[in-house]
């Protein structure tokens, strides 16, 4: 775990990074942050002024950034808002999935699940990863997902995204055992959340009126 003494001595509340914390698991994981009295710098491409409301009405300083973070210049400005600040924290939880069977998805939206849940979390988590590592201290916190367990008939993408997610994130913490930096992967399965009761009732809840799975407002289908 992170010693956050020396932040504390600073008279500096260490800071909290967390994607996909407009709803769903990364809303839950940005309070508990606040609560625990962490500032926070939070993303989705979601509306956050709601979040931002109750995060700050538990204490926290909080910065919230709206970009898609699947795409190279979303996860910068991300970083960019971060501005240079000790991250002690960062909850790599931003993701979505797609329903149907893959042959029948656009094939653009399966490039899109990939783009979030692999290439944009590795893209931050290289950038604030290497600080932490140059610092000798923080923590990170992968949203993976016991369906990277089991091959998963009509949601093969996000299945298989989900398992490269839960591979990499022991690998990494084994890369980063003396290095003061923690690495955790968060493996729930399937959470009660917006997006969960809306397939359970029939709904849909996705882009283009598609039956897709959460978007970066948080994992909800794990």
């Amino acid at each position: 775990m992170t010693d956050l003494s020396a932040t504390a001595a600073e008279g500096v509340r260490p800071l909290a990074v967390v994607t996909g914390a407009s709803s769903g698991i990364g809303y839950e994981l940005a309070r508990l942050f606040a609560e625990d009295g962490h500032d926070l710098v939070i993303a989705a491409d979601t509306p956050l002024a709601e979040a931002v409301q109750t995060f700050e009405g538990l204490g926290a300083r909080v910065e919230a950034v709206q970009a898609d973070l699947a795409t190279e210049a979303g996860v910068m400005a991300l970083y960019e808002r971060i501005g240079g600040r000790p991250v002690d924290a960062l909850a790599a939880n931003a993701g979505h999935g797609l329903g149907h069977a893959f042959l029948d998805q656009d094939f653009d939206d399966v490039l899109s699940v990939i783009d979030t849940n692999i290439t944009g979390t590795l893209r931050l988590v290289w950038l604030v990863g290497r600080e932490m590592r140059e610092r000798g201290r923080g923590r990170i916190l992968f949203t993976g997902s016991i369906a990277g367990l089991m091959p998963g008939s009509f949601q093969a993408v996000y299945n298989g995204s989900k398992a490269f997610v839960d591979s990499f994130s022991f690998a990494l913490r084994n890369e980063l055992k003396d290095s003061g930096v923690g690495v955790t992967v968060l493996m729930p399965g399937p959470t009660d959340t917006e997006f969960f009761r809306a397939r359970r009732a029939g709904g849909h809840h996705g882009r283009s009126g598609q039956e897709d799975g959460p978007r970066q407002g948080g994992e909800d289908r794990l």
